[in-house]
């Protein structure tokens, strides 16, 4: 009788895990201008480079055995192994640094960084195989970052070297992020209030889509340095004919032209996204949601928006990429 792996994929993962061992768990340098050597996890923390070593061959193990249970387990060790190995990081960095040099810092190395994947990667997928419901694989997912939040929140991970530069340039950082936050939602919002309501109405009227194609490929064609050139003028002239904007932040420069930029780059891929996924909804959907008995605006919302939603989706991930292209142009 054969014995049949049950799940290949946490196997191969398991056998990452342990070769992960074989990298430079952390990096040490005696200061920011030198280059690191790397800290292997059996040089740092013994009794941890055991820990992670029994995990791989136990979540080995458990692959080869079928039901519910060993799941659960696997999911169980990688969702403790991931702090775990924080914590190894976080405090092998405050060892080094009273041992050493204040000026010396301490960085993840490539197996930390290799293991932290694993660890999210397999209990993504325990928890794929554990449950079919989607609130449950939202919050199974999400408490996986309990305990790290913890951990960062407690300042077990102050030593490493990305925690002191944070601190060390707080506000330098912290105002990136909110330009980066402002920016995102002030394109994401309009470009969905506009995009969505264009892209349905092209579907229903497709006379239109070669025009309004057209138009929207002609903006995505224009460089941003362009674009901001063109915005400059009529902005400026705005704030200096109505000082209330002007007061509002609207002006011939700054955040206001990159934000109208990004909404008319938004546009296209929004709008193309949101036709070619209605359209691609399959026809026996909508013939069996007519005869159920659904109107019009169900059959929409109930079929026709779920089944076109993840074109849209991959369309706007796709623009995103684009995003700190146009943000650089106009940061000071």
């Amino acid at each position: 009788m054969t014995t049949r792996c049950c799940n290949r994929v946490a196997l191969l993962l398991a056998f990452l895990l342990l070769l992960a061992m074989a990298l430079p768990f952390i990096n040490y340098a005696p200061n920011r201008l030198l280059s690191g050597e790397g800290r292997w996890l059996w040089q740092v923390w013994p009794w941890l480079a055991g820990v992670q070593g029994a995990a791989g061959l136990l979540i080995a193990l458990l692959s080869w055995r079928p039901g519910r249970l060993p799941l659960l387990v696997i999911f169980l060790l990688a969702d403790l192994l991931l702090p775990l190995l924080l914590w190894g990081a976080g405090s092998a960095a405050v060892q080094l640094a009273q041992s050493g040099s204040p000026l010396a810092r301490t960085s993840p190395g490539s197996g930390l960084w290799l293991a932290l994947a694993l660890c999210l990667l397999i209990a993504s997928d325990a928890v794929r195989r554990l449950t079919t419901r989607a609130l449950w694989r939202w919050l199974l997912n999400a408490q996986v970052w309990l305990l790290p939040a913890l951990l960062l929140g407690l300042g077990a991970l102050d030593g490493l070297s990305l925690l002191k530069e944070y601190f060390n340039r707080r506000e330098v950082f912290d105002d990136a992020l909110s330009q980066h936050v402002t920016l995102l939602l002030g394109t994401l919002l309009p470009g969905l209030l506009i995009g969505l309501p264009v892209g349905v109405w092209l579907w229903r009227y497709p006379r239109w889509q070669s025009p309004v194609f057209a138009v929207l490929n002609v903006i995505q064609t224009v460089p941003s340095v362009a674009l901001f050139g063109l915005l400059i003028a009529p902005l400026a002239g705005l704030a200096r004919q109505f000082p209330s904007l002007a007061q509002l932040g609207v002006s011939g420069t700054g955040i206001t032209p990159a934000l109208i930029a990004l909404v008319l780059y938004a546009l296209l891929p929004l709008v193309r996204g949101v036709t070619i996924g209605l359209q691609q909804v399959p026809r026996e959907a909508l013939e069996s949601a007519t005869a159920m008995g659904m109107s019009g605006v169900q059959r929409f919302r109930q079929v026709q928006l779920p089944l076109a939603l993840p074109v849209p989706v991959c369309a706007a991930c796709g623009w995103s990429a684009y995003k700190p292209w146009v943000w650089r142009w106009w940061r000071p």
